[in-house]
């Protein structure tokens, strides 16, 4: 049986094998070089700050908040936290509402807050009702610094001054940290009720590099670019825990002062940094698609058709991934892509830094066009499942072993079961409830001994998501098991496919909620596309704000669902009584600044349906159910 590794027996494992690669790789802004900190330079940094804490009197165990942007002194503290035996509990800087940074860093008993001057702040805004905490620690110089403030290099300075003095302290803290002890307390969104605090601990992370190992596999050489949020358990072990394990390199996107600068920033990393992988989530894979085939249509007619056929050829050749070229006409696909490859699609590759080997997907399921379009060009976008009660890695595709539209491999080792409504065990193709069972699985939510209770049961983590595993190793994941639909006559079904098919069949429609609580009907929330549809009016001569135009564009909305209906182009895709008979048009879209997404881009389901509940009962009335209804039209 293999070691049960701490981060600390790990990181010291590979810091020893690969001492003077680069791990941490950051942009210079005055000299806008990207610049290296080896393995051995990076522990050394990370020991400093981990006596510092000792110094200033943090004890193992205690728990420190921390908030700040990617950049490598968030790696290097982090590491510092863990090395000084703390429990680092990383919060999202998209965090902007007080109560929501209050309940985390009161929750989880946090007496330490390490930020940056960006997010400092939001930090000062609600320290007087955090009383326990006793320390601020800033990573960047300030002109107004307060008296509870202290900066990252004057910890480190007392964590010098304790090394010359007794460097064995140190030594004694982290070896006494044993692979249960935790490590992280990560949030979930908490955007339907208070978030619950997952519980990780040192051998969830070691152990889930170990099963990323069976799936992965990456070179020495290699650099991956983390464009995603770093608090994440997903950036932890896809990005810097798996890279060390291969004595591969990170780096992270210059922040800037603010998320949208940070997003800024990505195109121009990408181009100088020239990353091998990155992690990607699919809101980011469209916006490359998206700027691909801006680029392509800037270049003319001629280029663009040439793209067009190009990718509809490399698409046939493609299949599903796996079986790639095992048609006859696959003879003659073949020169032609190998040809294209060369001519076209080598270019649009370099406007992602031209060396990118592979992107690792997660968060929310990509659809499989999206799988195939970054396929067709040369740079596979792998789709992976996992959530943070897992740390987070259950599945993933690979250059060894995908197929579109799957889930990927399950990771090894590690027990994977699907169980039905009644807890049964289904066989290879029936869909039910993903369970698992491996040292992945989260230590429990930090005081909340009824929900650890409920979601993992006999050592089985529930993950409360619907799949079916196609035969001992390939995962496929279809939607939530707990988001079930009922119908009036108790039918249940599942939303997701519905709705996701209504966003790719229609460029009108952008976001879609099914709602069926043993209900008359289903009803269907949309968020619609104000552009296509203001255009769709003009092409009919009418001005977008004027009734007229407004009932038009209901009207249009309410033919693209029926299309699903006899008589239209996708009959038969969906059984009729699952379809929506009304519709409710939202006056907002869904974003993560007003809630209705969590930070892995999912939609909050609750959240859509407590918020419009005025709209949804509305809906199930006579007038309601006609979509061109008084709420409908307010809502263009």
């Amino acid at each position: 049986m293999a070691k049960r590794l701490t981060i600390i027996d790990f990181v010291e494992q590979y810091v020893s094998l690969y001492a003077k690669n680069p791990f941490l790789w950051e942009k210079n802004l005055d000299t806008n070089i990207w610049e290296p900190t080896t393995y051995e330079e990076t522990l050394r940094q990370a020991k400093r700050i981990a006596a510092g804490l000792i110094s200033l009197g943090v004890q193992k165990g205690e728990k420190i908040s921390y908030l700040c942007e990617g950049r490598n002194l968030w790696v290097i503290g982090e590491l510092g936290v863990l090395y000084a035996g703390a429990v680092n509990v990383p919060l999202s800087i998209k965090l902007e509402e007080t109560n929501d940074l209050v309940f985390r860093v009161k929750h989880s008993d946090s007496k330490y807050i390490i930020t940056s001057k960006f997010q400092l702040p939001k930090v000062r805004k609600i320290l007087s009702e955090c009383p326990m905490v006793e320390k601020v620690i800033v990573f960047d110089h300030i002109d107004d610094k307060q008296d509870n403030e202290i900066y990252i290099d004057d910890i480190m300075a007392m964590g010098d001054d304790l090394l010359a003095k007794d460097a064995e302290l140190l030594t004694q803290r982290y070896s006494s940290i044993l692979p249960d002890d935790y490590a992280n307390i990560s949030y979930t969104s908490g955007t339907t009720a208070d978030p619950k605090g997952i519980l990780l601990t040192h051998r969830n992370y070691t152990a889930n590099v170990e099963q990323a190992h069976s799936v992965i596999g990456i070179t020495p050489n290699d650099k991956m670019l983390i464009i995603l949020p770093l608090d994440h358990c997903f950036a932890h072990v896809a990005g810097f825990y798996t890279m060390m394990s291969y004595g591969a390199s990170i780096g992270t996107v210059p922040s800037g002062k603010s998320g949208k600068e940070a997003l800024r920033n990505i195109p121009t990393s990408i181009q100088e940094f020239k990353p091998n992988v990155m992690l990607s989530v699919p809101t980011l894979a469209k916006s490359f698609k998206k700027n691909i085939e801006t680029s392509i249509k800037k270049s003319g007619r001629t280029i663009e058709r040439l793209y067009k056929f190009a990718l509809k050829n490399a698409i046939a050749y493609n299949k599903e991934g796996y079986n790639k070229g095992t048609e006859f006409v696959d003879i003659f696909r073949k020169p032609l892509m190998l040809l294209f490859d060369k001519i076209l699609f080598k270019k649009v590759r370099e406007g992602l830094g031209g060396q990118m080997k592979f992107f690792v997907g997660g968060g929310a399921l990509l659809d499989i066009d999206l799988q195939r379009y970054y396929y067709a060009i040369g740079i596979p976008m792998y789709q992976g499942y996992g959530l943070s009660e897992a740390t987070p890695i259950i599945s993933a595709n690979s250059p060894e072993k995908h197929i579109f539209g799957s889930s990927g491999k399950v990771v090894s080792p590690m027990e994977i079961k699907i169980l039905d409504a009644d807890g049964i065990e289904q066989p290879f193709g029936s869909k039910g409830e993903i369970c698992i069972k491996g040292e992945n699985v989260m230590a429990g939510y930090w005081k909340n001994p009824k929900s650890t209770a409920d979601t993992i049961i006999n050592g089985w983590l529930h993950t409360g998501d619907m799949g079916y595993m196609l035969n001992e190793e390939m995962l496929y994941v279809v939607g939530r098991f707990k988001s079930l639909l009922i119908a009036a006559d108790g039918e249940k079904y599942s939303p997701e496919e519905i709705e996701e098919n209504l966003v790719e069949n229609s460029k009108y429609i952008d976001g879609v909620i099914l709602h069926n609580n043993q209900d008359p009907y289903t009803i269907a929330l949309i968020t619609p596309n104000k552009e296509a549809l203001y255009a769709y009016a003009k092409r009919h001569e009418l001005e977008p704000d004027t009734k007229e135009a407004k009932e038009l564009m209901l009207e249009k909305l309410q033919r693209e669902v029926n299309c699903y209906r006899k008589g239209g182009r996708l009959y038969g895709a969906f059984p009729e009584r699952w379809l929506p008979a009304a519709v409710c048009v939202l006056p907002e879209p869904w974003t993560e600044q007003n809630h209705f997404l969590n930070s892995s881009m999912k939609v909050v389901r609750g959240r859509v349906v407590e918020t419009y509940k005025n709209n949804i009962e509305f809906a199930y009335t006579t007038e309601g159910k006609n979509i061109v209804n008084s709420m409908n039209l307010a809502a263009l």
